[in-house]
């Protein structure tokens, strides 16, 4: 369902970035017929629940990317809800580090000394207020980490529910980083019922 018109959308939304990609089978879109590959997909809500956009972005034939994003509405109404909340942040991260395309006033650029080797960090926007020292905690995950020399990525999520607790998912590379976890959670989130708040960031190794 929807898929032609988000497809339509991501086409015209990379074309902006002067990035052409090619529709291909199962509603993928292509980098001059190879990766990265990019694809979006869109679930209604069930009952007052929101929708949700899936964003697939494949790396390589071993590695993909997977964001979510809630949308209010059902439909297109609910799509486009949810496609404006990944404009907004992840977005230009995965165009920085992936297709090489930066625009400096909408991420943050940084370089981590990780062991050995330099990386280049592309750090998205955030739409709500969060806590000092988000990005510093994260950083001093990764440098007690050992990483290999590619393109990684971390995912952060923050939601306080209606009763009031408090729960912080990461993922790294898909894969849930408890050390990560603990560092965010130790820090001071607000505290009003129904907060959200959420951040992607990668790192791609920098060849000399």
């Amino acid at each position: 369902m929807h898929s032609a018109a988000l497809q339509k959308h991501l086409l015209r939304l990379f074309q902006q970035h002067q990035i052409e990609l090619e529709p291909d089978e199962d509603d993928w879109l292509v980098t001059e017929g190879d990766f990265p590959a990019i694809r979006a997909s869109w679930s209604d809500g069930v009952a007052d629940q929101p929708g949700r956009l899936d964003i697939d972005v494949v790396l390589d034939e071993a590695r993909q990317i997977e964001e979510s994003f809630a949308g209010v509405g059902a439909g297109e109404a609910g799509w486009r809800d949810a496609m404006a909340s990944f404009e907004r942040s992840a977005l230009p991260v995965l165009l920085a580090a992936c297709w090489y395309v930066t625009d400096q006033r909408k991420l943050t650029i940084e370089a981590w000394e990780i062991g050995l080797r330099t990386f280049d960090v592309f750090v998205g926007p955030y739409a709500e207020d969060v806590p000092v020292g988000v990005i510093e905690q994260v950083t001093e995950a990764f440098k007690r980490d050992v990483l290999s020399p590619e393109l990684h990525w971390l995912r952060w999520f923050y939601r306080r529910d209606a009763d009031g607790v408090g729960a912080v998912e990461v993922l790294r590379d898909n894969q849930p980083w408890a050390a990560a976890e603990q560092a965010l959670a130790s820090l001071a989130w607000p505290t009003e019922p129904g907060y959200r708040a959420r951040g992607l960031l990668m790192l791609d190794v920098r060849d000399y």
